[in-house]
């Protein structure tokens, strides 16, 4: 990312360089790099910028708490494009070059790893909130509501960017000829455990309780269908909400495993710095996890109708509908519904006796 000479191999002060010390792997990519930065910046911040809007309308209309892990999301997005992509790779090339303080070169870094932690960690209070609507329905009525989720979300963040703080030590592998010390070693393996092991761990093993707890339902319901009994109406969608977790943390997973491949080879096997091959595979490992910042608004378009609609009001400038008030005495029911939208219970309401999944996707499908 950001570049330094490294302070934590044993020996690299104070000694002169060998002429094996001093050959260095080149970049095969030439201006590939900046140009695919400067083209993912220019799309990805408006459309994360676009998706912001968007989700706020969706969370004032709708009050429920998915928008607000959604949001968190994006935000994170947009400071990973700001400090990784503008400030990493693209103004390290005109102006951290020349001679500028250390201490801001580390403070740069610092910032991109406390961004870049927060963009994945945003997504796994998304995620366990789908398990507990799917898995525990009724918990989820009682737990998952808007102030829930922005003091989650806090507590999260605040986590994830504290976890940043670590990495002002770290080593840049482009510009770094020494072997990796202890430090560098704690450093990368702290890195992709938080970044990518972690993360997709949890993701993992939710994800597949949420995909057995869909499967064992709808082999209920061609049990029930073959009995000649009633399957309620809407109880065979898969939900918008589920396709859209699932569709996230799936792209994210595919996108990191390249750089936490490539980082691991470059601890252990063969250094970035003198193995051209090795260099070429980072710059394009690189390439491919930042791309993940920029393509979840392509997801939820793909996804959900009600996203696409509110899209194309905000891109023809239009107001907010204004909805009728609920009666009071649906208003005090609703409130006691699940504020995400997916909800597993079949119940009918006392109202008007629709099932409640109907009530919980009308907004999100």
């Amino acid at each position: 990312m950001v570049s330094w000479h490294n302070d934590t191999g044993p020996g690299h002060q104070g000694e002169q360089e060998s002429p094996e010390d001093q050959q260095r792997s080149e970049c095969m990519l030439g201006y590939v790099p900046v140009i695919y930065y400067s083209i993912l910046l220019c799309v990805g911040v408006p459309v994360n910028i676009l998706t912001l809007v968007a989700l706020s309308r969706l969370a004032a209309r709708t009050q429920k708490a998915l928008y607000v892990y959604l949001l968190a999301l994006t935000g994170a997005d947009i400071l990973s494009q700001l400090f990784i992509i503008f400030v990493g790779f693209l103004l390290e090339t005109a102006v951290f070059h020349r001679e500028v303080p250390q201490v801001l070169l580390r403070s740069v870094s610092m910032l991109e790893f406390a961004a870049n932690h927060a963009s994945i960690w945003a997504t796994v209070p998304l995620t366990i909130d789908r398990y507990v609507a799917l898995c525990h329905p009724l918990l989820h009525r009682q737990i998952s509501y808007p102030a829930r989720a922005r003091r989650i979300i806090a507590g999260v963040l605040t986590l994830a960017l504290t976890s940043g703080v670590p990495f002002f030590w770290w080593s840049d592998m482009w510009r770094v000829s020494s072997p990796p010390g202890i430090l560098d070693s704690a450093l990368i393996w702290a890195h992709v455990v938080i970044i990518y092991f972690l993360p997709c761990g949890i993701f993992l093993v939710l994800n597949s309780l949420i995909v057995l707890r869909l499967r064992r339902r709808h082999r209920q319901r061609s049990c029930q269908g073959e009995g000649g009994q009633k399957v309620p109406a809407g109880a065979g969608r898969l939900g918008k909400t589920t396709a859209m977790l699932l569709a996230v943390t799936s792209v994210f997973t595919v996108l990191w495993a390249p750089r936490t491949t490539v980082m691991l080879y470059h601890l252990y096997v063969a250094s970035v710095y003198r193995d051209w091959r090795v260099h070429l595979a980072y710059d394009l490992s690189n390439m491919l996890a930042m791309l993940n910042t920029a393509v979840n608004f392509f997801l939820y378009c793909f996804v959900s109708k009600a996203f696409r609609g509110v899209v194309r009001d905000v891109l023809l400038l239009r107001g907010v509908p204004l909805h009728p008030q609920r009666p009071f005495h649906h208003r005090a029911t609703s409130a006691n519904v699940s504020t995400s939208s997916l909800s597993s219970s079949t119940k009918r309401s006392p109202r008007d006796g629709a099932p409640l999944s109907a009530l919980s996707t009308e907004l999100i499908t």
